[in-house]
């Protein structure tokens, strides 16, 4: 079966809410499909994020969501690739690949200097990045202050 992938809009939240929830889920979170439509909608109607779903033999299987931001000492656009996720049935069929395939055409076709993205250390995902390029960065430290009291992630 070959993977086909569509950008996703408001109209697609049906689709998109239950790989969005399961993805949270993946991540420890409760499961809250009304408040992950919510947030999807808001975010795409907004124009504040850009998703991409992933069919396999028409079935939705997996999604990405893009987040833009910039670089002042660069002066550009970056892309952050925020949210990816395959559901465990269509791993290891290219759906992951097509994703991130999809994210790096959209990201230079907006001018965009760089896109980056931010897993798990123990997620098995990374060794998929970095077949597709990505650099795991170690000139920075990265530091997150929580302001919720829910934690990181």
């Amino acid at each position: 079966m070959s993977v086909t992938i569509d950008r996703a809009g408001p109209e697609d939240l049906d689709t998109l809410v239950p790989l969005f929830d399961a993805y949270r889920q993946f991540y420890r979170k409760a499961s809250d499909p009304a408040r992950a439509k919510s947030f999807l909608q808001s975010r795409l109607v907004a124009g504040e994020s850009v998703a991409f779903i992933a069919r396999l033999g028409g079935r939705a299987v997996g999604f990405t969501q893009l987040y833009p931001f910039f670089s002042s000492t660069r002066m550009a656009r970056l892309w952050l690739l925020n949210d990816l996720f395959v559901r465990d049935d269509a791993r290891d069929q290219g759906v992951g690949a097509a994703l991130l395939d999809a994210a790096h055409d959209y990201a230079a076709s907006t001018g965009a200097c760089e896109l980056i993205l931010e897993t798990a250390n123990e997620n098995p995902a990374r060794r998929l990045y970095e077949r597709k390029g990505y650099r795991h960065v170690t000139e920075y430290a990265f530091y997150a202050l929580d302001l919720t009291g829910e934690g990181h992630a």
